[in-house]
């Protein structure tokens, strides 16, 4: 399948006509702000380029329990997962895998992550009284990420790793997606961005008996992408989002959370001129995680969009497998 397809050919449409017809990088920003205030499709490409690529990517508004916790140096783990995005008749499905090596970083725990998403968007809308479906599959935009434990985390050898009793633990990491995603500048929707986005984030989990108790904030930049829609350039606005998480073990070593996340910013300009406002959204969601057996366990995921200030609000489900080896 093409990296996009809606109405078997974009170029034909109706809402890239009127696109088209721009004589100027400025018209052409004026059109996607008129477009993007009056009509749904148009508010959805909203949504796909502010929340669910950046969520998907970096999980920068998505509820993610345990980002703040340690493991024996040398520790491996890949996880191959499951995700559904969905706002109203749109649904992003991305299947990822992904790899993690815990390692020693000035005697605290770290680790490094490699994350390699396909992503598949579904949906259909309406323009003008014309029925437009999309579809859409393939590699999206790969992921690293960096993190240090930066306090109550130390270094252990999985024999004294046994001896290990969490208390206080302080942590940071950095993240970044790579444009090597499917990405064609023809194209109204990709599931590749052109663009690369950096995520920053600080968190602390406090342990009290069974429960651990989660609190961080994270900030997400982007760099331009200057093949928009063929030359034209897109840009975004840093997107800062706080979470929280109230996490209870289970007897058999198997684990439930509660959160919520919240986040705001990301407006979009075209060629310099703004055409979505500010987005601020509050989501809860859960995880449960349950061990099959000493190295595989399987976890589900849901999230819900709660509130939205600009209507852009998504649910989402995903269920992932984990298997993790060595230790030194």
């Amino acid at each position: 399948m093409n990296p996009i397809l809606i109405s078997a050919n974009i170029q034909s449409s109706k809402i890239l006509a009127e696109l088209s017809v721009a004589n100027s990088h400025i018209e052409f920003s004026k059109r996607v702000m008129r477009l993007m205030k009056v009509d749904p499709l148009l508010r959805f490409l909203q949504i796909f380029l502010i929340l669910f690529l950046p969520a998907y990517q970096c999980q920068s508004q998505e509820i993610v329990a345990r980002a703040y916790s340690n493991a024996p140096i040398g520790t491996n783990f890949i996880t191959a997962g499951l995700n559904q995005g969905r706002s109203g008749s749109y649904l992003l499905n991305t299947q990822v895998l992904s790899f993690t090596r815990v390692i020693d970083i000035a005697g605290q725990s770290g680790g490094l992550t490699v994350v390699v998403p396909y992503a598949e968007l579904t949906g259909s809308g309406r323009y003008k009284g014309q029925s437009i479906n999309a579809a859409a599959d393939g590699l999206s935009d790969p992921l690293i990420k960096a993190s240090v434990n930066l306090f109550g985390a130390p270094a252990l050898s999985k024999s004294d790793f046994k001896n290990y009793q969490q208390d206080l633990i302080v942590g940071a990491s950095v993240a970044a997606t790579i444009p090597w995603g499917q990405y064609n500048n023809d194209q109204l929707i990709n599931v590749g961005a052109n663009r690369s986005l950096i995520q920053t984030a600080l968190g602390a989990s406090q342990a009290s008996g069974p429960w651990r108790f989660e609190l961080a904030g994270m900030a997400t930049v982007f760099t331009r992408n200057n093949s928009y829609m063929q030359t034209n350039s897109l840009a975004q606005s840093p997107i800062y989002s706080g979470s929280s998480h109230a996490i209870y073990y289970l007897s058999n070593a198997s684990w439930l959370s509660i959160g919520g996340t919240y986040f705001t910013g990301g407006e979009l300009y075209v060629n310099g001129a703004q055409v979505s406002g500010t987005q601020e959204n509050w989501r809860l969601g859960g995880t449960f995680s349950y061990p099959i057996n000493s190295e595989n366990s399987i976890r589900f995921t849901v999230a819900k969009g709660v509130y939205s200030r600009s209507n852009t609000s998504y649910n989402t489900f995903g269920v992932s497998w984990q298997y993790f080896w060595g230790g030194s």
